[in-house]
């Protein structure tokens, strides 16, 4: 069952397309990482995903609802955790959830020990009596995550979660992920650092430019990636020194002085070692080459533009 879908939807600023016809399903349960550059269109997707701001174009659906249609219940269902700001410096963090609570008419007994149970959960727990503006960062983003947790959200959406953290906090708010995707919550997280959201989800979105230029498992992304395009790397003894290749290649290219790629739209290899052998080569290793989601990122993001 997919828990997020969205038909066409768009979103443009003064005849700026920032979201463009974009065509999402998150299924129940997941982790879904939204991965893509800074001004890629990723906090204005998650807006749009929460009712905040509404769509130029399209239709967005969270659990079945209607966004546009129904905001308030898509906000009651839903956690928000903005990538920057929404605390109060010189408030504690037990009296910020306190205060939070409100907005979703969390009886005040019931509140409290709901923001005790997620301060610990956060880690915050001895810290619960400290002004906020005391606070680090890695300290704010868990008590901002604490703060998306309060209404019990059945989807969960981080914007950028690990913005500024130091290596042992985005540890911790990887484990954070892990255990909420444990307790059946569905996480739907945007990053522009490729290996938090291969560590931890299920399924990325890779978007540019307002368009989602690939979506799906690590291992679907791979796969239509390199369908009906080959990619064989060679390696001779001899250092390379040629101009062309009469093989049926659609791009080639030399890295260093014995390694060439070659692009493909069958594998080639039988072909490349008769004629490079022809030249005069000695052909040491000859492989398909499988990309890793870091050269599909760069290529779909960077190379195409």
């Amino acid at each position: 069952m997919n828990i997020i879908e969205t038909e066409n939807l768009t979103k443009a600023y003064d005849g700026a397309v920032v979201v463009d016809h974009l065509n999402l399903s998150v299924k129940k349960g997941t982790v879904y990482g939204f991965l893509g550059p800074n001004g890629a269109g990723k906090t204005t997707t998650i807006l749009l995903l929460l009712g905040f701001i509404q769509p130029t174009e399209g239709k967005a659906y969270v659990a079945g609802i209607d966004v546009q249609e129904k905001p308030v219940e898509v906000k009651r269902i839903s956690g928000f955790m903005p990538a920057e700001g929404g605390l109060y410096p010189n408030m504690t963090a037990f009296d910020n959830l306190m205060y939070f609570s409100k907005f979703y008419r969390i009886p005040k007994k019931e509140a409290e020990k709901r923001a005790k149970e997620l301060l610990e959960l956060v880690g915050l727990k001895e810290v619960a009596d400290k002004k906020v503006g005391e606070f680090s960062t890695g300290m704010k983003q868990r008590l901002l995550l604490a703060q998306a947790l309060l209404n019990d959200p059945e989807v969960l959406f981080l914007d950028e979660p690990t913005n500024g953290l130091d290596p042992h906090g985005v540890i911790e708010m990887r484990e954070l992920i892990r255990e909420l995707k444990k307790d059946g919550k569905t996480v739907f997280f945007s990053s522009h650092i490729l290996p938090e959201v291969e560590e931890v989800s299920d399924e990325i979105g890779i978007i540019s430019k307002g368009k989602l230029l690939a979506s799906g498992s690590q291992e679907e992304i791979k796969r239509r990636f390199i369908e009906g395009r080959f990619i064989i790397t060679v390696e001779t003894k001899q250092p390379l020194k040629i101009s062309g290749l009469s093989t049926e290649v659609t791009e080639w290219r030399k890295e260093g002085t014995n390694r060439l790629w070659v692009y493909a739209s069958r594998d080639v290899r039988e072909e490349l070692i008769k004629e490079l052998t022809g030249m005069g080569y000695t052909v040491t290793d000859i492989h398909l080459h499988e990309p890793t989601l870091e050269e599909i990122f760069l290529e779909l993001v960077y190379r195409r533009e």
